[in-house]
């Protein structure tokens, strides 16, 4: 071993050696570091705000089109059914139709546990897949997502509502603070997605929405041990203890155990559904229509025993025909306003976040693109529309959109087939569910909220990124422990702490060169990297802000601190030149020049000369702005490290 470690050595310095000796037996080329021409400031604030706001370059099939031809395709451009509608046949309408009725059966029952969650009648939660869905094959550019309700947007808006007004005491208050949520969390949406504003739901990190939607769905399960367990007084609270304590205290008097039979028996069936369809993918119609099967059979066996008198919960009547205009009902003014927009943004973000990252998962899996400013505009639009005709907040639904999807659907035009079976259920229907007991949809909602439990992204996610996963299990803890609002802010915080991390502390390292090669690179990625003798090159891996400058400047020195303890202590020549590595910086402000102006003084107080390499087109052009160029020497800035390193050697003694 020893051998073998002391030969690794004697090969080492025999690299540097003849690497040295090469530089000085040649007289190399350099090629100079290329200063972009200047930039009107007009040009310049035109460019940035196109990049910022219109990188998709979204008028790119208006150009050279007449006038005729430009009104067409910004009708297509607001709806995009007049495009993909010229197109439309007989095989895409069978697939339509058949996933359309599938996730239909899907989203009935589902509506009416998810409106409870939200503290609302059942009826609310059928039109809010009545009327979103039409106004979203319209105007959607996802072929896949199946709108409606979903378990934690209810939950999150019951939550925020009922932290208002008592849903109990005051109804009628609490419907039009709904329909209010509902207006603004829709105006939120459609201004994002016309400002072109879409990438700060980015800010809200995956692991973080992970962690989030992970413990909102035991949250949802645990408010569900009510209609599983018959228990008539429950906590409002939604913390695991209140609810917990709740349930226990209760179990002396108020479990009812033929609501707890029918629970458990269904949620038993349902998972069994659910099972089958993981196992087989040809039979994802199993778990799709079993929560209605549940349901029928279910009510069927409450009426014929006249289990209701026996202390089993049933929904009771909902109100029949379809929705009922709401315009009237929205607050505009009063008190009530503030907290109508308040629920309504932090909702309607959420919802948001949620549909786009559906839309996008099935757009990458059937390789289309999806324009996520125009579906902000699409998911705004129908929820202020739903806001004025009776319904509260929808958004795509993965479970139903995984339906959609395995069912074959072509086109937007599912979610139309599911709107008219659910208005066939409004007008004809809804009065056979008077007997579904609560016990039956607390089940529905239990198996459909496991789902978002997903472990093994938050496995995954611990072995890719520890602080990502401080923020997974963050916001898992604050819904479960707290409240989802403290979830949804630990999460937000959380992901903002991380970037502003990254942002202040970026990565710097020291670089070698990679044996009988030009190539310079990490030392710690490439042990095997040779230092050059003389010479420090150090790698900054950020743009340089007012934020970080500092710091970047006070850590090179320290690297350099650091390496010349290391020389001394193995008697290696001293360090006469820092070379900064400077690719990867994308920009650099007034503060970073600065920055760089105070490592140039430090350095020549140590009689080390300061070498720049590769600045790109931004950061050179600021810096000769700046002259700074002037300060250090134009022969100091290199296109490569490798050009910098050999004119550096030139310069070193011969004994070095």
């Amino acid at each position: 071993m020893a051998n073998s470690n002391a030969d690794a050595e004697e090969k080492k310095e025999m690299d540097i050696r003849s690497f040295s000796s090469s530089q000085h037996n040649q007289t190399p080329y350099i090629h100079k570091v290329g200063v972009p021409p200047k930039q009107g400031i007009f040009k310049e604030f035109k460019t940035t705000v196109k990049e910022t706001f219109f990188a998709d370059d979204p008028l790119r099939s208006f150009k050279d089109q007449p006038r005729s031809r430009k009104l067409v395709l910004g009708l297509q451009a607001i709806f995009p059914i007049l495009d993909w509608g010229r197109s439309y046949n007989l095989r895409k309408f069978r697939g339509d139709l058949i996933s359309g009725l599938t996730i239909a059966s899907l989203c009935i029952p589902q509506d009416i546990g998810y409106s409870k969650l939200a503290n609302l009648d059942p009826q609310y939660g059928l039109y809010s897949s009545f009327v979103p869905p039409l106004v979203y094959a319209f105007m959607g550019s996802s072929r896949d997502i199946a709108i409606g309700p979903v378990a934690v947007v209810s939950l999150l808006l019951g939550t925020l509502l009922r932290n208002e007004i008592d849903p109990s005491k005051h109804p009628a208050e609490y419907l039009r603070l709904a329909f209010t949520a509902t207006f603004f969390a829709g105006i939120t949406q459609a201004t994002l997605g016309i400002l072109r504003l879409g990438f700060l739901i980015d800010f809200l990190s995956h692991a973080a929405v992970v962690g989030f939607m992970g413990g909102a769905a035991i949250t949802i399960a645990l408010q569900q041990l009510k209609g599983f367990l018959g228990i008539k007084k429950f906590t409002k609270k939604t913390d695991i203890i209140s609810v917990m304590k709740s349930v226990f205290h209760s179990v002396e008097h108020e479990w009812n155990w033929q609501t707890i039979l029918i629970g458990a028996t269904f949620l038993t069936f349902l998972l069994f559904a659910k099972y089958i369809g993981k196992k087989n993918k040809k039979l994802f119609w199993v778990p799709a229509i079993a929560p209605l099967i549940s349901v029928i059979l279910s009510t069927f066996f409450v009426y014929i025993t006249h289990a209701d008198k026996r202390g089993v919960a049933i929904v009771g009547r909902i109100e029949k025909g379809i929705n009922p205009p709401s315009v009237d009902k929205i607050y505009f003014s009063g008190d009530y306003l503030m907290k109508g927009i308040r629920t309504g943004i932090v909702a309607g973000m959420i919802a948001l976040t949620e549909a786009v990252a559906i839309g996008r998962t099935f757009a990458s899996m059937k390789d289309y693109q999806l324009d996520g400013n125009k579906e902000m505009v699409a998911l705004g639009a129908m929820n202020i529309v739903g806001s004025m005709t009776s319904c509260y907040v929808a958004t795509g639904s993965f479970s139903r959109s995984a339906v959609n999807y395995m069912a074959g659907c072509q086109t937007a035009f599912s979610n139309i087939v599911m709107s008219v079976v659910v208005f066939l259920t409004l007008e004809f229907i809804t009065p056979l569910f008077k007997f579904t007991p609560n016990a039956i949809l607390a089940a529905i909602i239990i198996s459909a909220v496991l789902g978002l439990i997903d472990y093994e992204a938050a496995i995954l996610i611990w072995k890719i990124d520890k602080f990502d996963f401080v923020a997974c299990i963050g916001a898992f803890f604050g819904v479960v422990f707290a409240s989802v609002e403290i979830g949804l802010l630990i999460a937000v915080t959380i992901s903002f702490a991380k970037i502003l991390l990254q942002v202040t502390r970026p990565r710097t390292a020291t670089l070698g060169r990679i044996p009988r090669t030009n190539v310079y690179r990490n030392t710690q990625q490439y042990p095997e990297a040779t230092k050059v003798p003389g010479v420090l090159i150090v790698r900054v891996d950020s743009a340089i802000y007012f934020s970080n400058s500092n710091y970047i400047k006070e850590r090179i020195l320290r690297w350099l601190m650091d390496e010349e303890e290391q020389r001394k202590a193995t008697s290696d020549p001293k360090i006469q030149f820092l070379i900064v590595e400077m690719s990867p910086v994308t920009d650099i402000d007034t503060s970073g020049i600065h920055a760089l102006e105070e490592l140039h003084r430090s350095l020549i107080k140590r009689n080390v000369q300061l070498v720049l390499s590769n600045p790109g087109r931004v950061v050179i052009d600021k810096l000769h702005a700046s002259k700074f160029p002037d300060q250090i020497g134009e022969d100091k800035i290199f296109l490569t490290v490798a050009d910098a390193v050999l004119t550096c050697s030139l310069k070193l003694p011969e004994e070095v």
